[in-house]
């Protein structure tokens, strides 16, 4: 199996990237990238291939991008990744897919998983501030991921507003 790789990739690829609410243990980051890698080897719109590749960073992030100026995915391509990795959250245990987390390193450069309401709790009592580096799960094109809007100052990103 050959799966492009992201270095590869135009600034404009289609990215998402999903945290893993923990750390994987042992084999597990195999497991999930040995699933995600079959995955993309087939992974088509209609179709039509898609060029696609993915990055394991961290061990807490994957980030998987698709060259739209090969071809385009689908909505129900999307759905078809999505359905992976919903099969991956339940054969080992741990949650990749939702939006409410904020992902952010603490004082020790532990990357760390908190609800909107938790991390607004940490700025609140100072365990957080606004330089503290977060992650921003929602960027979409692979030029954010490469020019640092991922990963930053929380006064940097939509985070910015947990602290008021």
């Amino acid at each position: 199996m050959n799966i492009a790789v992201l270095d590869d990739f135009p600034d404009s690829a289609r990215v998402w990237v999903f945290g893993s609410e923990r750390e994987l243990a042992g084999g597990e980051a195999g497991v999930l990238l040995e699933a995600v890698d079959a995955f993309l080897a087939g992974w088509a719109a209609h179709g039509v291939p898609l060029r696609a590749a993915r990055s394991w960073c961290y061990d807490r992030f994957l980030v998987v991008a698709v060259d739209i100026e090969s071809a385009p995915p689908s909505g129900c391509s999307i759905d078809a990744l999505v359905t992976v990795l919903r099969g991956l959250e339940d054969g080992l245990g741990v949650r990749f897919l939702g939006n409410e987390a904020v992902w952010y390193r603490d004082s020790r450069g532990t990357i760390r998983r908190a609800s909107r309401p938790a991390f607004r709790a940490l700025a609140g009592n100072g365990e957080v501030v606004p330089e503290t580096v977060v992650f921003d799960n929602s960027v979409t094109v692979l030029a954010d991921l490469r020019g640092g809007r991922w990963e930053g100052p929380a006064r940097e990103r939509w985070h910015a507003a947990l602290f008021d």
